[in-house]
């Protein structure tokens, strides 16, 4: 094995697009600072000031502008092509914003990129591991890429597989995990070495709702540990669950920004009656007396009602028809700012 190591030419990612040794610190704070580059401390992780980006002549960043507080989990919400993965990349350096700034832990992009991706860990969409390594392996070949002496990965290897729940696992071959399992390990390689800062693009794309729930559960205890996340999503009770704030994005463009819930209170703020089995035209002009607001997507009549005992009454009369009544959520106020649902 310590041949295999020796000459591995591996396929896992750049060491600076991922690590972590998990830190004792205890309590949340919203505004911790952090080291800059330049040794200064700042409350700020991420800011964002009218950057755009366009390919081609296709603008996809539109004069986009956010700051990220040390400590918070930010979400970037948006169905694919909504330019999520071209703002993480201006964010890491790998691509130059056409106009605008970007300073990330204190470091102008791209010019000290590498001094902040040094304190930046990346989980990428699609798990990069070395198939044929076991765990233990994994996390060995990729603290090398940081210099780390076998003692110091080895001295860090327990508390990453105590973190992904992985305990058992460390001689299997990563090729023999379950997808859920290989998106912990994938997290906690993530964090050999310690970053300030967790990128995750996607990180539950794919999973089944139990492995997700896991990943949840175990990226809400790094944001304990007081570490800042820019998760990347498109599953909306994903961002609503993890993020203190969001970003939701259209064509590249910033629709809204705020507290989930207080986006969810401010754009909808009352129950929602989704309802199937009929014409959804002729069914909005006979509720809607007793509408806040109603929209259609594709054969769903979506009715927003602060009374929705009446809006049940109108619609007795009408066989076959099927009536969900539930909270307000992130899908309604994205439908709202859109005139779409989201696409899964």
């Amino acid at each position: 094995m310590n041949g295999q190591l020796a000459n591995l030419k591996t396929t896992i990612a750049d060491p600076h697009q991922d690590h972590i040794i998990l830190s004792e610190r205890q309590g949340r704070s919203k505004f911790k600072a952090i080291d800059s580059p330049s040794g200064s401390l700042s409350p700020v992780a991420i800011d964002l000031a009218g950057v755009s980006k366009s390919y081609g002549g296709k603008v996809v960043v539109n004069d986009l502008s956010f700051t990220i507080a040390a400590g918070e989990c930010f979400g970037l919400l948006g169905p694919n092509g909504a330019g999520k993965s071209t703002i993480t990349r201006m964010i890491l350096g790998m691509t130059s914003p056409s106009a605008g700034k970007i300073t990330v832990l204190g470091a102008q992009e791209p010019g000290q990129v590498r001094l902040a991706r040094a304190k930046i860990g990346i989980v990428s969409q699609f798990d990069n591991l070395d198939l044929e390594f076991t765990v233990r392996e994994n996390l060995l070949v990729y603290g090398r890429y940081f210099r780390m002496s076998t003692r110091e990965i080895e001295a860090v290897i327990p508390s990453l597989l105590e973190f992904a729940r992985l305990e058992s696992k460390s001689n299997t071959r990563v090729a023999d995990l379950s997808g859920g399992m290989k998106r912990r390990l994938t997290l906690a390689r993530a964090l050999i070495n310690d970053p300030q800062l967790l990128i995750l693009d996607e990180p539950t794309t794919g999973l089944d709702p139990h492995a997700r729930h896991l990943i949840w559960e175990r990226l809400r205890s790094l944001l304990a540990r007081g570490k800042t996340i820019l998760l990347t999503t498109h599953i909306m009770e994903e961002a609503e669950r993890l993020c203190d704030r969001l970003c939701v994005l259209e064509a590249g463009r910033k629709i809204a920004e705020g507290r989930p819930h207080a986006l969810i209170e401010e754009q909808i703020g009352c129950p929602v009656i989704e309802i199937y089995g009929g014409d959804p035209q002729q069914l909005s002009l006979l509720i809607r007396p007793n509408a806040r607001r109603l929209e259609i997507s594709g054969e769903t009549l979506f009715c927003y009602t602060p009374d929705p005992e009446q809006v049940r009454a109108q619609l007795r009369g009408y066989s076959g028809l099927r009536l969900l009544e539930r909270p307000p959520n992130l899908e309604d106020v994205f439908l709202r700012l859109t005139g779409r649902e989201m696409e899964k």
